[in-house]
């Protein structure tokens, strides 16, 4: 009985409860050690797209998350490895 007022109070039914997984978006939502395919370079700013391009970083391109430092993303882009920073991270969607 007590428990059924505490689920009832805070909303909790173990009998139909699923855990909803959420997917990442940008690369600040990824895993370490996770690969994933980027869906795009969404930003206004043109040179940060260009030099995201230089990079490799382009729809369809697979990147690996292997470090986050601080504000410092470490990526693994066609067999190289870039630091960069929160901004860059959130330009790229995966």
């Amino acid at each position: 009985m007590e428990l059924a007022v505490i689920n009832k109070l805070f909303g909790s039914n173990t009998k139909n409860s699923k855990a909803k997984l959420v997917k990442p978006e940008n690369l600040t939502d990824a895993k370490i050690n996770h690969s994933y395919l980027i869906k795009g370079v969404e930003t206004k700013d043109k040179a940060m797209k260009d030099f995201m391009f230089t990079l490799g970083c382009f729809e369809g391109e697979k990147v690996t998350l292997i470090s986050v430092l601080a504000d410092n993303y470490i990526i693994n882009v066609k067999d190289a490895r870039y630091s960069i920073d929160m901004d860059l991270a959130k330009a790229i969607l995966i």
